[in-house]
């Protein structure tokens, strides 16, 4: 797979996993524009990252890093913040970043976690993070983006001899614990990166997890045998049907048919200037 420099937007980047990302993207040749909500974190990103301060519970702040961008990567994460922070920064702050972007284009790499439709299980309970996860996945498929979501396994629980890679879908593993699945940190950062460049990546949504052997270097390889998902459809190609658009709340609805108003305009402009 060759690789085609991008301008890269890395939201949650100075998170354990965000700054790998950025290593990673810098590494692979692009331009990286790192977002930042406290300046004082910017001394851990490498100099070669653009940084750009701005807050995703802040929408006011956002229209200059999404400037000129043609990538994103989120990363962000509310844990410990219980259910306003899922839906503040899981879910507004993804739904914050695409209307800041607006009408333009931009390659998504969104990263979510495995497990999140199972909507039963203690901790969604407690924190409703799986829903409003599920919601940001949502959002990204109805704006019609390309784009690819991946659902990490348990972070760097894996073994040292575990690093071959495995890509799964339709979220099956439900234990709430690593027996549903551990990959590495920056197993994970490379995967996003290497998704944005990536044909077999698009429109894909899978969980990744890691297994005993040695780790691959061909991603379109792993990304070429998954099933997309089906143009129109709000959740991943195999996900339980356990989450019914009906029962969403009011603003979460209005939410999608604001990206979906988006993309159709985005849609009407572009026939027009194939006609001209």
């Amino acid at each position: 797979m060759g690789i085609i420099r991008k301008t890269v937007l890395i939201v949650g980047s100075t998170g354990t996993i965000g700054r790998l990302v950025v290593d990673e993207a810098i590494l692979q040749g692009h331009a990286v524009r790192a977002l930042v909500r406290n300046p004082g974190k910017s001394d851990q990103l490498p100099r070669e990252a653009q940084v750009v301060v701005g807050d995703v519970t802040r929408p006011d702040t956002l229209p200059g890093a999404v400037e000129g961008v043609d990538s994103m990567v989120f990363t962000l994460g509310s844990d410990g913040t219980g259910r306003v922070g899922a839906e503040s920064v899981d879910y507004n702050g993804v739904r914050n970043v695409l209307r800041a972007l607006g009408p333009r284009t931009a390659r998504i790499a969104l990263m979510t976690a495995i497990g999140v439709t199972d909507r039963t299980g203690d901790y969604n309970r407690a924190t409703e993070a799986h829903d409003w996860k599920r919601r940001s996945e949502r959002l990204v498929r109805a704006s019609g983006l390309p784009y690819t979501i991946i659902r990490p396994g348990w972070f760097d629980y894996n073994g040292p001899d575990q690093h071959r890679l495995v890509l799964l879908q339709g979220d099956k593993r439900h234990a709430g614990n690593p027996s549903d699945g551990v990959i590495a940190r920056r197993q994970i950062a490379q995967v996003l990166v290497s998704s944005l460049g990536s044909d077999c990546a698009l429109r894909k949504t899978f969980e990744l997890i890691a297994t005993a052997g040695s780790a691959q270097d061909d991603f379109d390889a792993l990304f070429a045998p998954l099933d997309a998902d089906p143009q129109g459809m709000l959740d991943g190609v195999h996900d339980i049907a356990n989450m019914a658009l009906e029962d969403e709340p009011q603003r979460v609805r209005d939410d999608l048919d604001t990206v979906l108003a988006h993309q159709s305009a985005s849609e009407d402009t572009l026939r027009r200037l194939k006609k001209q």
